[in-house]
């Protein structure tokens, strides 16, 4: 099993920046992907950044540079920088790993942009 615990996130006003922190622990050593996703009310949860232990990291098309996604594979940390934020960033976001062909999540940390 693998435990991904998060922080960050919170009310900020357009414009503004968060930055979310995540943290995976348990059965990590052999984690392939760490990354974030985002679901709003009524939508589907979308990819918002995802590292890939390659190197690659993918972007959603919403980003448009606005997000970095950094981290440690070694520590097993991700880290989401969002900055330029819109109100329809406003969504629930969640930490994503990937450990031998298995997808895990963290607990979500609500992102709400005001205009």
């Amino acid at each position: 099993q693998v435990q991904l615990v998060q922080s960050g996130g919170g009310l900020v006003q357009a414009g503004g920046s968060l930055r979310l922190s995540c943290a995976a622990s348990g059965s990590a050593a052999g984690i392939e992907s760490l990354g974030w996703y985002r679901q709003a009310p009524g939508k589907r949860r979308e990819l918002v950044a995802r590292k890939i232990k390659s190197g690659v990291t993918l972007y959603g098309e919403f980003v448009e540079g606005r997000f970095t996604a950094s981290g440690d594979f070694a520590k097993n940390t991700v880290f989401l920088q969002m900055n330029s934020l819109k109100p329809e960033d406003t969504a629930v976001y969640y930490c994503y790993g990937r450990v031998a062909d298995e997808d895990y999540w963290g607990q979500g940390t609500q992102v709400t942009v005001s205009s």
